[in-house]
This record gives C-alpha cells, structure tokens and sequence, in this order.
C-alpha cells in the first residue's frame, strides 16, 4: 500500500513535470498577447488624445487686441459669491498697450488706474 502511495505520487510529479515545458511555453504565449494587447491599448489612447486635441485645438479662437480698444474685464474670482444675477464681466476699460506673450495694459476712464493683466 505505501509502495503503490510512493509510486502514484512519482507519476504525478512525472506527469507534472512533463507538462511543465508546455505550461512554460503557454505561459509566454499569454505573456505575449497581454504585451501586444497592452501596447495595442496605449497606441488607440496614443491616436484618441491627439484627436482630441485636434479638435479642441480647433474650437479655440486666438483674441486679437489692438491698443485704444474698449474691452469688458472677466473677473474670475466672483465665482466664490453664488448670486444668480451678479455679472462677472466689469466694466469698460481701454487697452493702451499690448505685449507679444499676451499680457495688457488696459486703463480704467472711471477711476484713472492702469494696469497689467493677462490677456
């Protein structure tokens, strides 16, 4: 009985032992597809974000100020104050100088005060 225990258990570690091998090259194999399906994945995600891009590239119209042009001011910080009929957009102002990276100087006629924004 403890002989024939012994033996069965050779066999199956033979046997394991020969499947071994094909479970290794198997393995590989799926190692394989799960890298080409990965890099499959990241080239669409590649291709999606460029398009995306394009088109949001697209949508984006550049403002071209001039000096002596009345412009409205977009106070951004207001948003802090939820009131429905609040305007976020300040009075008239006058540029009065425009530099090449965008930034502004616009001159407030009310109060006499120029300053620089981005523009």
């Amino acid at each position: 009985m403890l002989m024939e225990l012994e033996h069965r258990a050779l066999w199956a570690i033979k046997q394991l032992n020969f499947d071994l091998n094909k479970a290794s090259e198997l393995r590989k194999l799926q190692i394989l597809e799960l890298e080409e399906i990965r890099n499959e994945a990241y080239e669409n995600a590649k291709i999606t974000k460029s398009r995306t891009k394009f088109f949001h590239d697209q949508c984006i119209h550049r403002k071209n100020f001039v000096p002596e042009q009345k412009v409205l001011l977009y106070n951004s910080r207001l948003h802090i104050f939820v009131e429905k009929l609040k305007t976020r957009w300040s009075g008239s102002f006058i540029v009065r100088t425009v530099f090449s990276h965008g930034v502004m100087v616009i001159f407030d006629p009310k109060s006499g005060e120029e300053f620089k924004i981005n523009g």
